[in-house]
């Protein structure tokens, strides 16, 4: 055994990481149906006017304007209509006072016309008709150019693209989008009683879970996992591991980092590159380890899966949305009060997840090796290192998962 000597906080361990997680430069080309989610590497300026004409805003009929000024609800004005205009299609008349075209929303304005006067407004009669309602010049048309001039930036560099900023440069006529390059991070799990799901367990053996939980948090916010197959926990093959995957922006190994006689990872760092701290004042997920081998982050998660994935949320999620070049997550938050009396250790920073009903928050957590303590609850609370006890009735704030 090799007891963890010393531990950091959780904001030093934070700290630590930030500063390691540089944000990556590399940029790549996609097509706009695959950039949801990735993040814009330059600016975006528009050649284009959007609309590139003037359009009808809702389905009725084209007009001077003027003319309709004298119209009312019983004192309707009459105009001839004179062409029907689709979306697509191109006008063929030029509108002169007292005359209209029924136009579609969508479709080119024609020439003379200034407005549009909804369908609702008027009643047809042959190729006569009835205008029941005024409109201003302008009114129910959007004008060339409106919604995106030419030479206007549209969206900056850093711009995480949500299905609104990719219709922006749809609408540019830009079939693909210059972003940074997504994380390239390789999930290794460790150990001999590991295996994988549809495989047949042998006795002692339990699933790869970790794999799996953070393979889904690393795709969920902006990375993308690569899953290596189970590596026997010696120096060893976990050296070589590390030294066959230096291509990758980190690797993260599950299992290896606690203090039994086969938790090895801290000695596998210390072999070929340099372990920036082994150890965070935190419950679950003490030991955690984070080093570097050349340019490649190496990060040591604890093989239980309640601590591993909650140190995936706590640890991995800011180190990988910085490398993402994303913002933090914004964490959604509800009040709740405790059902039951709970107690914690001082000195470290508790993670405690819970189930929110009704306004009451109970208790999910089990122990850090049931999955169940995280798949079971709705979020989390967090209990200060310094505090060692919450009472039953005490409001808590929960953060959402």
């Amino acid at each position: 055994m090799k007891p963890l000597k010393s531990l950091i906080s959780l904001e030093e361990a934070l700290e630590v990481c930030h500063q390691q997680a540089a944000p990556i430069e590399e940029t790549e080309e996609v097509d706009l149906v695959q950039a949801g989610g990735r993040v814009l590497a330059r600016d975006m300026t528009s050649n284009v006017s959007v609309p590139p004409f003037d359009r009808a805003a809702m389905d009725g009929y084209a007009v001077v304007a003027e003319d309709t000024f004298k119209a009312g609800k019983f004192n309707p004005v009459v105009l001839d209509c004179v062409e029907k205009i689709y979306a697509g299609q191109t006008p063929e008349v030029t509108l002169t006072s007292g005359r209209c075209s029924e136009i579609a929303t969508g479709a080119v304005m024609p020439e003379g016309a200034d407005g549009v006067v909804m369908v609702e407004d008027t009643e047809q009669e042959g190729d006569r008709i009835n205008i029941y309602k005024p409109i201003y010049p302008g009114e129910n048309l959007a004008r060339q150019g409106e919604d995106i001039s030419p030479g206007e930036t549209v969206l900056h560099a850093g711009d995480a693209l949500n299905p609104s900023k990719i219709g922006a440069l749809a609408a540019l006529g830009i079939p693909g989008a210059e972003v940074f390059r997504k994380p390239r991070m390789l999930i290794v799990p460790t150990g001999d009683e590991i295996t994988e799901p549809g495989g047949k367990l042998k006795e002692g053996q339990i699933y790869n879970i970790n794999s799996y939980t953070l393979g889904a948090v690393i795709n969920e916010h902006g990375g993308r996992a690569d899953l290596h197959p189970v590596v026997d926990d010696r120096m060893e093959p976990m050296v070589k591991t590390i030294r066959e995957n230096l291509s990758y922006d980190m690797i993260i190994f599950s299992g290896g980092s606690s203090v039994g006689t086969r938790d090895v990872i801290v000695d596998v760092v210390k072999e070929v590159g340099e372990v920036l701290f082994h150890g965070i004042a935190v419950k679950p997920g003490k030991p955690t380890l984070l080093g570097k081998v050349e340019n490649t982050l190496v990060l040591g998660m604890p093989g239980y899966p309640a601590s591993c994935l909650s140190n995936g949320y706590m640890i991995l999620l800011p180190i990988l949305r910085r490398m993402a070049h994303l913002p933090p997550v914004v964490e959604r938050t509800v009040r709740a009060t405790m059902e039951r009396r709970l107690t914690s250790t001082i000195g470290r920073h508790q993670f405690y997840t819970v189930r929110v009903v009704d306004g009451k928050a109970y208790p999910a957590f089990k122990e850090s090796g049931s999955i169940t303590s995280m798949s079971d609850a709705d979020g989390y609370i967090q209990i200060p290192a310094q505090v060692d006890l919450l009472e039953k009735g005490e409001e808590v704030e929960v953060v959402l998962l």
